[in-house]
């Protein structure tokens, strides 16, 4: 029997899957290990062949399989559903992050818009499809990612899996890949890329009460700020623009820097985050951003800029125009919906399409909710999402 939806999506939201987004933590509730196991368990159940890739402790992609009419060995269509099984983490929220709560035609609880709803579409979908065994339908992967918060490697190493030589379920490049992102049942074509990184500034350590003997890395790092504010005031707005996506933005996120009131700091640290379009060139981009702060006046001392630690790539139209033109005709067909966009933010597409194959993003819920003190999704909007992905999947391209 097909899975029950709202059940399903409980389940999800009910096994925590926090991504720790780079800090120093530790808990049960971090790491993507308990949803693995869970997948597993319900793969079984749906009587799918699976597969676990290992990528480091505690996280490991997940791809199950359900074969088509016509196996892709022999060539039949070969279709990846995706969606990353990792949460943001759960500080401020407002409501149990982990007790599923229906309330009002929602489903309220930490990755429940982003990305828990959509991945439960699909999961539905592709219980349904193994039920009925329609006539003509392709092979479909459900391919259940980690990571994708913190630097999309869950993704990236999904390519791996089809490449020469490996030993997978995956017998070569799937023919299309639709990820899941809470995109209100718009098909999005396009997004922005994200680079980020770390710059710091030195100084000298000296007691508080002889400041004057000590050079303050904070105040270094507040010209920098500086001149990072112009440039996302007065720059940005001069550069590269996107029909679908817009222009390219840059934000301040974090600083760090001393280790004490009473003395003078000798180190600072931000992070920036720049957000690529299509067609931008990331190394240049990020060298655009050096080079103005070099100039700027009152940056007399040295800023050192670490490797980016994200480097996502842009999604761009063009490559998924025969995926999307489907996928946007099932929609239309059924709910009305299904308008082909670009967006903002950045997602596993973007590493799918690097690696050769066509994607686009399609799922339940505003990326408004995501991420919130409150996070929920309708509940209705997840039901006929998992009804254009079933409808999909019937037929594929």
């Amino acid at each position: 029997m097909p899975l029950d939806l709202v059940q399903t999506l409980s389940e999800l939201v009910a096994t925590p899957s926090v991504n720790p987004m780079g800090r120093p933590v530790s808990g049960p509730e971090f790491f993507e290990y308990q949803m693995t196991d869970y997948l597993e368990r319900l793969f079984d159940r749906l009587g799918l062949r699976w597969e676990r890739q290992p990528l480091e402790p505690k996280r490991e992609n997940i791809i199950a399989r359900l074969d088509g009419e016509i196996p892709p060995e022999q060539g039949g269509q070969l279709i990846m559903f995706e969606a990353h099984q990792d949460t943001v983490p759960v500080d401020g929220m407002t409501i149990e992050p982990w007790t599923p709560t229906v309330r009002d035609g929602r489903l309220y609880g930490r990755g429940s818009c982003d990305i828990k709803g959509g991945m439960a579409a699909m999961l539905v979908a592709v219980s349904r499809l193994a039920e009925e065994s329609p006539a003509g339908r392709p092979t479909i992967l459900m391919a259940c990612s980690v990571n994708e918060e913190h630097g999309y490697s869950g993704a990236v190493d999904l390519a791996r899996l089809w490449k020469d030589g490996a030993k997978s379920i995956i017998p070569r490049q799937p023919d299309a890949a639709v990820v899941a992102e809470p995109t209100n049942l718009k098909v999005v074509v396009a997004h922005k890329g994200t680079l980020r990184w770390r710059c710091h500034t030195a100084g000298r350590a000296a007691h508080s009460s002889q400041p004057q003997l000590g050079e303050n890395a904070i105040y270094r790092m507040s010209k920098v700020i500086a001149a990072l504010e112009t440039y996302a005031r007065d720059v940005t707005p001069t550069l590269a623009r996107h029909p679908l996506c817009g222009g390219v933005t840059l934000s301040v996120g974090t600083i760090r820097g001393g280790l004490s009131v009473n003395t003078v700091p000798d180190a600072c640290t931000i992070e920036l985050d720049r957000r690529l379009v299509p067609g931008d060139d990331s190394r240049q981009a990020r060298q655009h951003v050096i080079d103005f702060i070099a100039n700027y006046p009152g940056v007399d001392f040295e800023v050192r800029h670490d490797p980016p630690f994200m480097d996502g790539a842009t999604l761009s139209e063009g490559a998924n125009e025969r995926l999307a033109v489907a996928l946007s005709a099932v929609a239309r067909e059924h709910f009305g919906a299904g308008d082909r966009i670009g967006v903002p933010y950045g997602t596993d597409a973007s590493k799918l399409a690097a690696a050769g194959v066509p994607s686009v993003v399609f799922g339940p819920g505003s990326i408004d909710q995501a991420h919130t003190c409150d996070e929920w999704v309708e509940l209705d909007e997840v039901a006929r999402a998992s009804e254009v992905l079933y409808q999909f999947g019937r037929r594929g391209l």
